[in-house]
């Protein structure tokens, strides 16, 4: 069991941002809600002398803290917060692989890098159950162990790294690059590789917001166990990331019911055969989620056939949505260029402002795969050594592969 403990309550707000900090940053912890366990109310109003101040999340130290902000959650983890130097050959925006990959060659090329990352290191690839895919790996590996073990690398090689602190602009600066930093601080670098990856795509219907994390989830493995013993779970998409959670989340639930826009699945034939052979798997396609209902937990999905306009009222415990992703760019915008959907357009790994490079996810065109990530985070590293070389920042050497 869990070592830490949060307390709290489906409709609380605050509560779902600190369980969706602590999941963020694979952080293990027991959920009590206090609605439904009355012992836990108990201790909550014996902690605070009366008071029931939620979320109250409680340490194996012993000690705890009520309601607090991400900034104190992670301090209390032991997170770094703020960068040692105000300056950098390299800052790297973003700790998922293709970030990661970048810096522990920058290290080995003898580069000064820092890592920034707004959530947690290691990306998306941290929250997916299971990854099949990833050379070297012949019976699969979790998610959580590939970018523990990605992590474990980069702090082998001495990279700094920054979690839960974001940065909120960029521009140029005397020839060099300025980065500004949620928690106030200022880094300016040589050069910056923006890899902040992607989030989770939302569905963008009645009721789907004020039900985030009292019932929809984006994230399987981060709170598919909370729904252990449920009659059924809900999942829309059928490519091969909502196929994949749906079959993680079979383990917990005894029907899981898959809802996917399109007229055929999208996922690989391997994963669909898997599904489609599986007694617990329903399966609709052509099929849209409409609205989302309950208060103050998920309670209806309803969706319509796109063929004959028939309504479907579900009643599934919980409903995970894996409709694609959209890039983290938000705090680029005016300052690179962009395309329609918010990627980053480059020239090779270049962005339109100098010094500044892209790879992974968040690049425009990048094919959104894991290894291709790695490989793009390297290949955008080699580009900045020969950019920062050109001008004269770093020594031309040669490293051992």
């Amino acid at each position: 069991m869990a070592d830490i403990k949060v307390y709290g309550a489906p409709w609380c707000p605050d509560c779902k941002r600190s369980k969706r900090f602590l999941a963020e940053h694979r952080v293990p912890y027991q959920w009590i809600d206090i609605d439904d366990d009355a012992e836990g109310l108990r201790w909550v109003e014996e902690l605070q002398n009366g008071g029931r101040t939620i979320p109250t999340i409680v340490f194996p130290d012993g000690g705890h803290l009520l309601e607090p902000s991400d900034e104190e959650l992670a301090r209390k983890l032991g997170l770094k917060l703020e960068a040692d130097r105000e300056f950098y050959d390299l800052a790297i925006v973003g700790g998922g692989p293709a970030g990661l990959a970048a810096a522990i060659y920058a290290a080995r090329e003898g580069i000064d890098a820092v890592i920034i990352d707004r959530s947690a290191l290691g990306g998306q690839a941290g929250v997916t159950e299971r990854i099949e895919n990833y050379p070297g790996f012949p019976e699969g590996i979790g998610g959580a162990e590939l970018a523990d073990r990605f992590v474990a690398q980069a702090r082998r090689y001495g990279i700094e790294l920054v979690a839960a602190v974001g940065v909120e602009g960029i521009a140029p600066e005397e020839g060099d690059v300025l980065l500004r930093l949620s928690n106030g601080q200022q880094v300016c670098a040589h050069a910056a590789l923006l890899a902040t990856g992607s989030s989770y795509r939302k569905l963008g219907v009645p009721g789907e917001e004020g039900l985030i994390g009292a019932g929809v989830h984006f994230c399987a493995t981060c709170d598919g166990p909370f729904y252990k013993g449920a009659e059924e779970l809900l999942v829309v998409g059928g490519g091969n990331s909502g196929l994949e959670e749906g079959l993680f989340l079979s383990q917990f639930a005894k029907r899981i019911r898959i809802v996917e826009f399109a007229p055929e699945l999208k996922a690989s034939k391997l994963l669909q055969d898997k599904v489609r052979s599986h007694p617990r798997f329903t399966v609709h396609t052509n099929t849209q989620v409409v609205e989302l209902k309950g208060e103050p937990k998920l309670k209806e999905v309803v969706a319509r056939d796109r063929a004959t306009g028939a309504e479907h009222h579900w009643n599934p415990a919980a409903a995970f949505v894996f409709i694609g992703l959209d890039p983290n760019t938000g705090f680029l915008e005016g300052a690179v260029e962009l395309d329609r959907w918010g990627f980053v357009v480059t020239q090779e790994h270049r962005t339109s402002m100098t010094g500044v490079f892209s790879a992974g996810d968040v690049r425009a065109g990048s094919t959104k795969q894991l290894g291709a990530a790695v490989g793009e985070g390297i290949a955008a590293l080699l580009d900045i050594r020969q950019y920062l070389q050109e001008h004269h920042h770093v020594i031309p050497h040669t490293v051992n592969a």
